[in-house]
């Protein structure tokens, strides 16, 4: 089978299709012929050498993918051959195909395309352990969300809105109309306009908000704190602001790291905030499956309340520009590779 392979840390270049032996499926395992495989930044970060979890180079990421049950292992139920599914996988996504456990699978949604498919598990479990497992946002609270035209960000969005929540959200202008559609009650350009500024402008309050979720870091997380209410909270997952283009930057890797806001716990218990560390990769190994964060969601997929968007899709070979533009920001929804 081919498989896109990063072959060391750097830009994208370091993505090349190989070929490899096919994976078999083990015990508690089904096999899965890949159709369609989400691209997420952690990927991105894997590749610049800026994600400790990933394998080490020569590597084949990617978290979640979505295809046809081809076999499965012994002991195995869940799924048959010949299901259609989506579904989570520990790497290994950006191939042909991939082994990974049946109960990590679910069927793909009547009416949904592989594409919507592998859209789904990474961006919308993480959103949902964002905003409610773990942020517990009820309705009617206020709450930010950066890259609000990215894949968790939709999700996130789609989520608030449904709870009953009002929505601030950062994205470039050129993408406002685009998440108002989506349900952002107060887009911002994150790029003309100080978005604290912007926020406090809106509100008509220095501390308006009751959740902020925050995956850049750095002087981000500090303008979000000081929106922050008593009894808000600020969930981060993720560093963006590590990433310069297509390639780490050391230099803004570091600004980062000594920006982001180090707090105590007193200091946390005066102010009556919190922050939430999200590392879905962590989680996922510590409870054995995503289910915690999937399952609440089916429901809402049933009733057609949520639904991904995917932004922009590319072959498997052209996984370098996948990467580009997700680096670049220039996606709006979920970027997929096409698989076969």
């Amino acid at each position: 089978m081919k498989a896109l392979t990063i072959t060391g840390h750097g830009g994208p270049e370091k993505l090349v299709l190989r070929e490899q032996p096919d994976p078999v499926a083990g015990p508690g395992e089904a096999l899965v012929r890949v159709r369609a495989a989400g691209v997420n930044f952690a990927d991105v970060m894997a590749r610049a050498g800026l994600y400790p979890d990933a394998p080490k180079p020569p590597c084949v990421v990617g978290y979640e993918i979505a295809g046809v049950v081809e076999a499965v292992g012994e002991g195995v139920d869940e799924v048959a051959v010949g299901d259609r599914v989506l579904g989570g996988t520990r790497f290994g996504g950006y191939a042909e195909a991939v082994a990974t456990p049946a109960d990590a699978l679910v069927p793909l949604p009547e009416g949904w395309s592989f594409e919507e498919g592998a859209a789904f598990p990474v961006n919308y479990a993480t959103a949902y352990a964002a905003l409610l497992r773990y942020g517990a946002l009820h309705p009617g609270e206020r709450v930010l969300i950066h890259a609000a035209a990215g894949g968790v960000g939709i999700a996130a969005t789609q989520i608030a809105k449904i709870v009953g929540a009002e929505v601030y959200g950062t994205a470039s202008a050129s993408k406002h109309d685009a998440i108002r559609e989506i349900g952002v009650d107060h887009p911002i350009d994150y790029r003309s306009t100080d978005f604290a500024k912007a926020v406090r402008a809106i509100a008509g309050e220095r501390q308006p908000l009751d959740m902020v979720l925050d995956a850049v870091a750095g002087r981000s997380m500090w303008k979000g704190w000081s929106l922050l209410r008593p009894g808000g909270r600020m969930v981060g997952f993720g560093v963006s602001a590590m990433v310069d283009g297509d390639r780490r930057s050391v230099p803004r890797a570091l600004k980062a790291v000594l920006t982001t806001p180090v707090g105590s716990v007193l200091a946390l218990m005066s102010d009556s905030k919190s922050f939430i560390g999200l590392n879905m990769l962590r989680l996922w190994d510590s409870k054995g499956s995503l289910d915690e964060f999937v399952d609440p969601l089916r429901e809402w997929v049933d009733a057609g309340r949520l639904r991904p968007v995917v932004g922009a899709t590319f072959p498997l070979e052209r996984g370098g520009e996948a990467h580009r533009t997700i680096s670049e920001r220039r996606n709006v929804g979920k970027v997929v590779l096409t698989v076969g």
